[in-house]
């Protein structure tokens, strides 16, 4: 006990110890409490921090800041734009189509399977097969009703609409302009000698928001890859295959794993087992490894230096917390979190050489 606690006095006598945990605490508890009513902002925030790096690219090539920040902005309104237009009407529709044809799918994949059960009764039993199907079965036919609720709790009104469409983007247009203004108005809360919070702060932005960003460019990267192949090689539900292969870029060792099988099974249902069927499969597991070890080392100069272990535990820890943006940004937090605790172990043993 006498241990702990000396280590207790030793730690938090230090003043930038007790600061950068204050800090932490309150934006834990501010996300925790307060993240659903501020759900706008918060989005707003994390847009400006994907576009800030284009600004900031723009204004070290000698373009005015307003006129960088204006050029910036209004490429991502025609992005957001196109998407909104050209990329969301198909997706739903064909969300309604692959949900009208999922019992067919699973029979097709049913009839497949008993087939390899009777040819190969030793591999696998009949009840075995069965029983796999029928969970199966049960989940596809969930998933629309599924879908339908999470779409009508999510955009409730046209209230909501009107608050994400047209104040976000307001939102983000004043964050990315007045971003000197508003972290300076912050900092007006905090003491001038803070360099372990500097140092933290400093990591956010420097791998943090250059592997968030680095991500979002690799989602759209893949995903228009995606589209273009899925497209020539004549394989259904093209956008919503796209979608889902350009959002597998998001959770590592899982993500290409678990759309293997949608792509194979869609291939399968419209062709059969044979070449063509054998050419989409293929041709997705190439995407997936000229991603891996082509498009990810030219987007991201520096790699994170984090053990796998590190990086799945992340994964589930922040997405338990926050759901989806807890899962994209699982990676930049691991990395933070690291940066924390080495800058508090920077810290205490500095203080421990010096007593």
């Amino acid at each position: 006990m006498k241990l702990v606690t000396d280590w207790f006095r030793r730690t938090f006598s230090d003043p930038q110890m007790v600061l950068l945990v204050l800090v932490l605490v309150i934006a834990l508890i501010g996300i925790s409490f307060f993240g659903h009513m501020l759900a706008p902002a918060i989005a707003a925030v994390v847009i400006t921090f994907l576009l800030d790096g284009p600004v900031s690219w723009l204004k070290r090539r000698g373009m005015h800041a307003l006129l960088a920040v204006i050029t910036v902005y209004l490429l991502f309104l025609t992005l957001s734009l196109i998407a909104l237009f050209a990329v969301v009407p198909p997706l739903f529709r064909q969300v309604g189509q692959f949900i009208n044809d999922a019992p067919a799918m699973v029979s097709a994949v049913q009839d497949a399977l008993l087939n390899l059960q009777a040819r190969f009764p030793d591999l696998i039993s009949k009840m075995q097969v069965e029983s796999w199907l029928a969970g199966l079965g049960n989940e596809i036919t969930n998933l629309g009703p599924r879908l339908v609720q999470y779409s009508l709790s999510g955009l409730t009104g046209a209230a909501a609409f009107i608050v994400y469409v047209v104040l976000v983007p307001v939102m983000v247009f004043f964050f990315l302009k007045d971003k000197a203004q508003i972290l300076g108005w912050f900092g007006r809360f905090f003491p001038n000698d803070k360099p372990l919070l500097e140092q933290v702060w400093r990591e956010i932005l420097d791998r943090a928001g250059d592997y968030a960003r680095g991500k979002v460019y690799e989602i759209l990267i893949v995903g228009l890859a995606a589209y273009i192949t899925y497209q020539v090689l004549g394989l259904p539900y093209a956008t919503l295959l796209a979608v889902a292969t350009g959002l597998s870029v998001i959770i590592p060792y899982f993500g290409a794993a678990a759309v293997t099988f949608p792509v194979t099974l869609v291939a399968y249902f419209h062709w059969g087992f044979g070449h063509e069927m054998a050419a989409a499969v293929i041709a997705y597991l190439v995407l997936q490894a000229l991603d891996g070890n082509v498009l990810v080392p030219l987007l991201f100069s520096e790699a994170v230096k984090l053990h796998p272990n590190a990086i799945i535990i992340a994964i589930l820890v922040f997405g338990g917390i926050w759901g989806f943006w807890g899962v994209f940004f699982a990676i930049p937090l691991a990395t933070v979190t690291n940066a924390v605790l080495r800058g508090w172990r920077e810290r205490a043993a500095g203080g421990t050489a010096a007593a």
